[in-house]
């Protein structure tokens, strides 16, 4: 799989799933942009992705802040030339609660990072990708967001939108040779799956032993993801192997028994 030499734009690249696909880019020979909210964080991503001998920038990018989105690109334009391939990766968990319950400020927030951010990123570099005859469009949606999911509607509502901007994308870039894919992971270990058992566990009264045990058998490894699973999965998706898979929404999931 041969993506030496691109340039990768990764929205939330500081952190979490974003960090592993930042560097595991970076490994595979892109120059990587980690886009990201926190300084600090980014900073750290870029130094460890240097510290192995790649190459990487940091940029300060805020999803709710479409001037943020503009200036973030055209920077990374002005420094590298051009965006081979863009990854929307950064996303809020939204909160945990009933329908009823649900602020319409929390579901706009919700919206406006995980889906409008998406959106913005992708209409400010599908145009040039299409000049160009290439690209490659990753967004980083959910399991979450195909099938029925208790109390989590602001979440499922932006991951199952941004299934939809894949679609369009890929009908629009396709006879461009630009390429749109989602990946849908399943729960993935870390810091965002952990709030998100203790907000259930809150909202429901039940155990958190007893939600953790509940989710891993969801899946046929009875395991969550880990972040690497999704970072090779996008690599895979940016490569020279994937020119005709396109429009796809690809499970990442362990092979989830629910859907």
């Amino acid at each position: 799989m041969h993506i030496e030499g691109e340039t990768a734009f990764v929205t939330g690249g500081a952190r979490g799933i974003g960090r592993k696909i930042s560097q595991e880019l970076a490994e595979r020979g892109l120059t990587v942009v980690v886009a990201d909210l926190d300084g600090e964080d980014r900073r750290e991503t870029v130094a460890e992705i240097e510290a192995a001998g790649n190459e990487a920038i940091e940029l300060h990018l805020d999803l709710t802040e479409p001037d943020s989105i503009t200036e973030a690109i055209e920077t990374a334009r002005e420094r590298l030339d051009r965006i081979d391939v863009l990854v929307n990766n950064a996303g809020i968990a939204g909160p945990t609660a009933p329908i009823e319950d649900v602020e319409p400020e929390e579901f706009d927030r919700t919206l406006a990072v995980n889906l409008r951010g998406a959106f913005l990123c992708t209409r400010a570099v599908i145009g040039e990708m299409k000049a160009r005859g290439y690209g490659r469009i990753v967004n980083i949606s959910s399991s979450s967001g195909k099938r029925a999911v208790e109390n989590r509607s602001p979440y499922t509502s932006s991951k199952a939108g941004l299934l939809g901007l894949t679609r369009t994308a890929a009908a629009e870039g396709g006879p461009h040779g630009v390429t749109a894919n989602a990946i849908c992971p399943g729960p993935v270990a870390g810091p965002r799956i952990e709030r998100v058992i203790d907000d259930r566990a809150t909202a429901t009264g039940r155990p958190r032993e007893e939600i953790v045990a509940e989710k891993e058998r969801e899946s046929l490894t009875h395991s969550f993801v880990e972040p690497e699973d999704v970072a090779r999965t996008v690599a895979y998706l940016c490569s020279d192997a994937t020119d005709r898979i396109t429009g796809q929404a690809l499970n990442v999931d362990g092979g989830k028994l629910v859907f």
